[in-house]
């Protein structure tokens, strides 16, 4: 498994490579699992095929094309465990990166335009992120102390 360490706008990334196939790279950023799709694949041999033990909920995401540049890849997608008519409607996004520091809904609660569905922590600042559509709450697909990509799904509302 080959380790790469990136820094992108302040943010440390710590990139493992653990199996490429064809144009499909299985990568962990910070731990967490991507499947990124690449321009055009790559020499397989130099990255060894190592397949990670399974585990309990993996999250998969497709990401922007990877390359060597201090690019990171996309935020994750992850994938609810619940059947897919919980996690309908409107998906609500991290706008930056950071830690969940509260969440303030529940699964089935309803929230109104405006209201604050979960704190995000990033560059010691405290932010509110709020709903950006009316509706009931159908999924939360973080907790409380999870680190977050920009774009990652934090929740639906349907």
């Amino acid at each position: 498994m080959n380790k790469y360490q990136y820094k992108v706008k302040g943010v440390d990334y710590e990139v493992e490579i653990a199996e490429v196939e064809g144009n499909i790279a299985k990568v962990n950023v910070n731990g967490i699992p991507f499947e990124v799709e690449l321009q055009k694949p790559i020499n397989a041999a130099k990255h060894p095929t190592m397949k990670p033990a399974p585990s309990a909920s993996p999250k998969v995401a497709e990401a922007a094309p990877a390359t060597k540049s201090a690019e990171a890849p996309a935020a994750p997608t992850p994938q609810p465990a619940q059947p897919a008519a919980a996690g309908a409607g409107s998906a609500v996004k991290a706008p930056l990166p950071g830690t969940v520091t509260e969440v303030k809904v529940q699964v089935g609660q309803q929230v109104s335009v405006g209201d604050t569905v979960l704190v995000l922590e990033a560059m010691k600042m405290q932010n509110n992120i709020e709903a950006e559509t009316s509706g009931q709450v159908t999924s939360i697909l973080v907790k409380q102390g999870e680190t977050v990509m920009e774009g990652a799904v934090l929740l639906t509302i349907g």
